[in-house]
């Protein structure tokens, strides 16, 4: 039972080696300890503050980014705006130039029917005349026998006809 209750000596023993195991590590173990600790303590406190630094970094990339892509967003909108201004600009020159040349085509075609009518209107008035000129010579062959009568007889008859196509 002498380790359950010490003597005096085991007691005054223990406590001598206690007492320079102690002074032994405070005076040598425990400053490098407490500086290991601190190193560690200031390692990890850089760390936190590297890391939050990191953060408002990474918060400010984020709110750059963001601030680019709707930069990017208003530019693509300004481009496919002034694109369709353009596209329907071109569209509508190109249907006023249809349109315009449809019209030049079609009063080209105008002039040129009315003058194939009109010259159409002279040849069928040139053999309606001749025709008649021919009936009339052979009804009044007598009176029609000299080629001026027959000229002015010709000339007569179309002022006459064309004044009749003109009232009409």
């Amino acid at each position: 039972m002498s380790l359950i209750t010490p003597d005096f000596g085991l007691l005054f023993w223990m406590t001598l080696i206690f007492a320079v195991v102690f002074f032994i590590l405070a005076k040598f173990g425990f400053p490098i300890i407490t500086g290991m600790v601190e190193k560690r303590s200031d390692r990890i406190d850089e760390s936190l503050r590297k890391a939050e630094e990191a953060e408002k970094a990474l918060a400010e990339m984020d709110e750059r980014r963001q601030q680019i892509l709707s930069d990017a967003k208003a530019e693509q909108a300004r481009i496919l705006r002034e694109a369709s201004a353009t596209s329907d600009s071109i569209v509508s020159k190109a249907q006023d130039k249809a349109k315009e040349e449809a019209s030049k085509i079609l009063e080209q075609a105008r002039i040129e029917i009315a003058a194939e009518k009109e010259s159409a209107l002279r040849d069928i008035r040139r053999v309606v005349a001749t025709l008649s000129v021919e009936v009339a010579e052979k009804v009044l062959r007598a009176d029609l026998d000299e080629d001026e009568k027959q000229g002015a007889y010709l000339d007569r008859l179309i002022d006459e006809v064309q004044r009749s196509q003109d009232k009409s």
